[in-house]
């Protein structure tokens, strides 16, 4: 594995900005769609509820796209992977997303299982069975047409998948033949690699995308997420060479209008159109937009990194939060305005502050096999728990 390039230390002002507003919107809209509480709060309100409810999904193209172009810069450093280097790369990967992801889901089974009896909601999924939770482990609950334990969790077998389809490329960039050319590190490997990104990016944008029957698979959303890819190769190729670079800005352009423009054309979709937005603004936006000097050091600043460094966790705690949140509003106070606006807000509140304390305790430690095992022991745990105290599942 050559050293092409090293991918840009330091935080980013603009991808802090997107995950930090996707995470608030995501829990925002999971509140919504799922009540009960937005249901009592949409008398009052109902256009700002029904805007969450419809809308607040596509905070999940802001994930895609930034997922996307942090993966490039990451793998920026490798020309090329065997098959074996990218499957190591693809286990560490999961065990980054799977550790995390299973001890929220060990949360969220227990909080069902403590309010099942008082809280009968269409909300809340039917307890676990063992092949069920065997394949959260695995990643394929929604491959397998199985009912996820948890809202949003398809994204992460989603995440998992992008991140492989990714280094597969690399794969075949490794037995593609490299052109002869004068300046190979622009033209030679950077092509080979745009031009594997660019097609999956439009048979994605333009076919794979218009059918929804494929949405429990990575090639549904290639076309956001390899937009995101583009966005950080596009930003290298256009500042590769001062004398070339406003020739090089055009051409990048016009490319992305083209992609864009047909795939609006043969069917318009505001997510699409939103991840078209984000990638252009990450490839135009000024150096120091990225580099995240534009606030400091000022207590925005620290926010935004802080929101955007647990936005992950948060993700993925959120629905425990809000089912227990939401049971307890429910049996006290079901009708009352006043209660369920408060236990909105507090669902949100308490999502952030557990999320923070998840990022914390199990995110940001050593992705190792041994914690993964003691996580899928928890998860298994839990998953008993829930059988011995419903034996009927």
């Amino acid at each position: 594995m050559s050293n092409t390039s090293q991918r840009p230390s330091g935080r980013s002002l603009l991808i802090d900005a997107f995950k930090a507003a996707g995470c608030l919107l995501i829990v925002l809209h999971h509140l919504a769609f799922y009540g009960p509480m937005s249901d009592v709060v949409a008398t009052a309100w109902p256009a700002v509820v029904d805007w969450f409810y419809d809308h607040g999904r596509l905070a999940v193209q802001f994930f895609l796209v930034c997922a996307g172009f942090l993966t490039a810069g990451s793998l920026a450093r490798y020309e090329s992977l065997s098959l074996s280097e990218a499957l190591k790369l693809t286990w560490q990967r999961y065990l980054r997303l799977a550790i995390p992801l299973l001890a929220a889901l060990s949360f969220t089974v227990l909080v069902s299982e403590w309010v099942r009896p008082d809280f009968a909601h269409a909300s809340l999924s039917a307890p676990p069975g063992w092949g069920q939770a065997l394949a959260h482990i695995a990643l394929l609950q929604h491959v397998l047409n199985l009912e996820a334990l948890s809202a949003g969790i398809w994204y992460v077998a989603i995440d998992l998948q992008l991140y492989a389809m990714t280094l597969f490329c690399l794969v075949v960039v490794k037995v593609w033949p490299r052109a002869q050319t004068a300046n190979p590190g622009v033209d030679g490997v950077d092509a080979r690699r745009w031009v594997l990104w660019l097609v999956l990016v439009c048979a994605s944008l333009w076919w794979w995308n218009l059918d929804t029957d494929l949405d429990d698979w990575g090639v549904y959303f290639w076309g956001s997420y390899g937009l995101g890819l583009l966005a950080w190769e596009a930003r290298r190729f256009t500042g590769s060479g001062a004398s070339e670079g406003p020739v090089r800005s055009w051409m990048v352009g016009a490319l992305m209008v083209l992609v864009g423009g047909v795939a609006w054309w043969l069917e318009p979709r505001a997510r699409i159109a939103l991840a078209w937005g984000v990638a252009a603004l990450l490839i135009t936006a000024p150096s120091v937009w990225l580099g995240g000097q534009a606030l400091g050091a000022s207590r925005w600043r620290s926010a935004l990194e802080w929101l955007s460094g647990v936005s992950y966790s948060v993700f993925l705690i959120h629905f425990g939060v809000s089912l227990a949140v939401s049971a307890v509003v429910t049996a006290y106070w079901p009708d009352a305005l006043w209660a369920n606006v408060l236990g909105v807000l507090l669902a949100l509140l308490l999502s952030l502050l557990l999320g923070g304390l998840l990022c914390r305790w199990v995110e940001r430690q050593p992705p190792t096999v041994w914690r993964w095992w003691f996580w899928v022991g928890a998860f298994k745990a839990s998953v008993a728990l829930a059988l011995f105290m419903n034996p009927v599942a």
